[in-house]
């Protein structure tokens, strides 16, 4: 970088350009200066070159360069497009979004998210669930100042081939390359990630504050942030607001209202009348005028709750916290008594004025959960050097498999317990007697999908470790064995975890080693299902029989709600013949091997 030379200097001048000190310019060695017209710089300025074209529309193109705007304290880049900005600003007190701790689930909580550039949904998850670990929560957050420290600069940056019109005001911001700014109102406080075939884009009327953006994702028509992180591929448009709330790895928020909300990968909200407060929730959907209930009267808003991967809401829902929902359930209506059905997955959950009734397993044979469990891979728009989270897509996991155990289990105890009466309780819901054998059965059937899958997709022998025999959870999108999870939390304590990279790359170590773990609890599974010690070629071959058998008929009952829908009058011929005919094609699957 050089100093202006005077001949530069009397030139930009007599484009309309005015410094308060035009010695505390930089420049790059071949800048010129035709670009820049009525411009005002103010602090110390750093400026790249600007001899490229930019596509503003399609069609129209303008060389870049700075114009119609004010500059104090930044730098920018190479080939950026800047007109009509009100101000380009450091002040002293700039954070560029990082370091803050947010209250994420407990609205009115002391903290327990650090946003910052280089969080993921599993670090996030990991700050919220260990949150009353102080030891645990010191550590991190050193290892985050430290990161942010060592990575950030100073100063507004704005990086190359970046395009920012018809700003009103950007303050204390981290711009990378080939971002798109056009006609936003606010952005203060903020860092924007993008990658190459990966921008974030910042459209119009959008006032975004103290938060982190990343790559793919774009915040359009007058969206409003404030203290949130973005991950990769989200869009967030029509007016949204979001405060100390998380979002990550294709979330579409529109219409709507989040606040202190754990968004985590695929969830999902359309509508104006929705509001998603003091929840956790991934691949979740909430239907039109979805609300959940954290306030305590004159304690506050400090409830929370947790919908379990999977998990619908239909329109009007209303959940009363704190709740637990168990995975891939869906809820209908006014929601009372704090549900915790964390031990049936796959639910119905539905109020009819003060009743609450519980339909266990109803989820697992609908043409819904058919279709989402197909869609969510399909629908991964992140570059593939752009994952910044981990997202595993198996709705059948030794996570929601050990549920679905629970909850057979559970039935068959509440069926022993009170006999063949004509209905049950569980935690304030009713299950009817004809609900409850119906869920026995399609929680049988989702066994046996599962170890048939299993057993297809790994050599028949003993696994090699033990490690995954136990409890799994599920870090929003990364489903790991608990002791594994623990064993990241006690290296991070002790310090053999030392940094952010290094805790991120124990993430992807335990994503890597997924289907061993998988393996290994899967084996433990079917010893025990079928009453045997060892799995031989005869019980391989009857798991796979049964596996057969079982995916039928759950294809089967797909293929009734399917046809009831029709019924009702809400498809086409043409739609249900269409699904029909994908359903058809299932048979296809059942002897084609995945061998590892």
């Amino acid at each position: 970088m050089r100093k202006l030379r005077e001949s530069e200097i009397a030139a930009l001048k007599a484009q309309g350009c005015m410094a308060e000190d035009w010695q505390n310019i930089s420049v790059a060695d071949d800048f010129t200066t035709e670009h820049i017209h009525q411009t005002s710089f103010y602090g110390e300025v750093t400026l790249g070159t600007f001899r490229k074209t930019m596509a503003v529309s399609d069609g129209f193109v303008k060389h870049t360069g700075i114009r119609r705007s004010t500059l104090r304290n930044c730098i920018i880049g190479d080939d950026c497009l800047i007109e009509d900005v009100g101000c380009i600003n450091t002040t002293p007190d700039a954070s560029f979004g990082e370091g803050h701790v947010i209250s994420v689930l407990n609205e009115v909580g002391d903290g327990n998210v650090m946003i910052f550039d280089g969080l993921n949904s599993q670090l996030a998850s990991l700050m919220v669930k260990y949150e009353q670990d102080r030891e645990f929560t010191a550590i991190i957050r050193r290892l985050v100042e430290s990161h942010i420290t060592a990575r950030s600069l100073p100063v507004t940056t704005v990086g190359n081939d970046v395009r920012i019109t018809s700003v009103h005001d950007i303050t204390n911001c981290h711009i990378s390359d080939g971002c798109i700014i056009d006609g936003a109102f606010r952005l203060k406080d903020c860092t924007l990630k993008s990658i190459t075939g990966a921008v974030v884009t910042i459209g119009v009327g959008v006032i975004c504050e103290n938060s982190v953006i990343y790559n793919g994702s774009s915040i359009m028509n007058a969206s409003k942030l404030e203290n949130c992180f973005v991950g990769e591929a989200c869009k967030i448009t029509d007016g949204f607001t979001a405060e100390n709330s998380l979002f990550f790895a294709n979330c579409y928020m529109s219409n709507g209202e989040a606040c202190a909300a754990f968004c985590g990968p695929f969830s999902a909200s359309h509508h104006k009348s929705s509001l998603l407060i003091g929840g956790m929730f991934s691949f979740y959907n909430a239907g039109s005028g979805t609300n959940f209930s954290n306030h305590a009267y004159k304690m506050g808003p400090l409830h929370w709750g947790v919908l379990e991967r999977g998990t619908k809401t239909a329109s009007g829902s209303y959940i009363l916290m704190p709740a637990q929902i168990g995975t891939f359930s869906v809820c209908f209506g006014k929601l009372m008594h704090h549900p915790n059905t964390r031990k049936l997955p796959f639910s119905y959950l539905i109020a009819y004025g003060d009743d609450m009734y519980l339909v266990p397993g109803r989820n697992l044979t609908t043409v819904g959960l058919y279709r989402d469990i197909r869609k969510w891979p399909k629908r991964d728009k992140r570059h593939d050097r752009g994952k910044n989270s981990i997202v595993n897509f198996d709705w059948l996991s030794p996570f929601s498999v050990g549920g679905i155990m629970t909850a057979k289990r559970t039935l068959e105890a509440l069926r022993e317990v009170s006999g063949d009466v004509e209905t049950y309780n569980f935690h304030d819901y009713v299950i009817k007697n004809s609900s409850l054998k119906k869920g026995i059965k399609y929680y049988d059937i989702a066994l046996r999908i599962y170890m048939g899958a299993v057993m297809k997709r790994h050599r028949l022998e003993r696994p090699a470790s033990s490690v995954g025999t136990g409890k799994w959870s599920d870090l929003s999108g990364l489903l790991i064995p608990l002791s594994e999870e623990k064993r990241i939390v006690d290296a991070i304590k002790d310090g053999s975890l030392g940094s952010i990279p290094a805790i991120r790359e124990e993430f992807a170590r335990a994503n890597d080693n997924y289907a061993e773990y998988r393996w290994a609890w899967s084996y433990r599974l079917i010893c025990e299902y079928y009453g045997i010690d060892e799995i031989t070629e005869q019980t391989a071959a009857q798991v796979h029989e049964d596996y057969i058998q079982a995916r039928r008929a759950w294809i089967a009952e797909i293929r009734k709600d399917a046809q009831k829908e029709f019924e009702l009058g809400d498809i086409d011929q043409s739609v249900l013949d269409d699904f029909m005919a994908q359903l058809d094609q299932e048979t296809d699957w059942e002897n084609l091997r995945y061998d590892m």
